[in-house]
């Protein structure tokens, strides 16, 4: 099974809020991630022809950023993947036409405000933290900005982390907004070139 046959089988079983696929995290990016008011769950797809080398990588990255953390893998990979992450990462295994639950993904606590940031633009960051009475943010670089957060007591990661889910699924739906958009004038494009008469004929 490849990439795209994983994505099918996982799209419909993301219920409530929205999906984001390929969504920056760390140094790397999460596959799927499935964002709702209450929490942000990260999918990491390895299909038959992928391997498990950037596994130690990745879940870091995916750790410090969402609640939950599920790998949807290929059963060739379930053995060796079983021997890479803790027992609170989730695993479904792919199959044609179906995903089996192996383990459900557990509550994560080991996430951090600067990789929960990190999801966002910095000038996102910046306006969240202004409206928490915090001026002095406005001239600080992104990566002063994510050190303050690692450090500060005056950021809950709960309310953060609210914001960034809540600016996340805004953001997912001023693209659908323009995909629809986009999609109405390409066919208003196309009607307008059936319209469009031939060349005339010599007389």
């Amino acid at each position: 099974m490849n990439d795209p046959e994983i994505r099918t089988l996982l799209y419909p079983l993301l219920l409530g809020g929205v999906y984001v696929d390929e969504l920056p995290t760390g140094t790397t990016r999460a596959d799927v991630v499935h964002i709702t008011e209450q929490f942000m769950h990260g999918y990491e797809l390895k299909g038959d022809a992928d391997t498990l080398q950037r596994v130690a990588r990745q879940l870091p990255c995916y750790s410090q950023a969402y609640d939950f953390v599920t790998f949807v893998v290929t059963e060739k990979h379930l053995p060796k993947l079983l021997t890479q992450v803790p027992e609170w990462v989730g695993v479904l295994v792919a199959s044609p036409g179906n995903l089996h639950l192996h383990r459900p993904a557990l509550y994560n606590a080991t996430v951090e405000r600067p990789a929960v940031a990190a999801l966002l633009r910095v000038e996102e960051i910046k306006q969240y933290l202004l409206a928490r009475g915090l001026p002095g943010v406005s001239t600080l670089r992104r990566r002063d900005i994510l050190s303050f957060l690692r450090t500060t007591r005056l950021v809950p990661l709960s309310d953060l982390a609210h914001f960034v889910r809540r600016q996340l699924m805004g953001r997912m739906d001023e693209r659908l907004l323009m995909r629809a958009e986009r999609k109405a004038e390409r066919e208003r494009l196309a009607r307008v070139r059936r319209k469009r008469p031939g060349k005339r004929q010599k007389r």
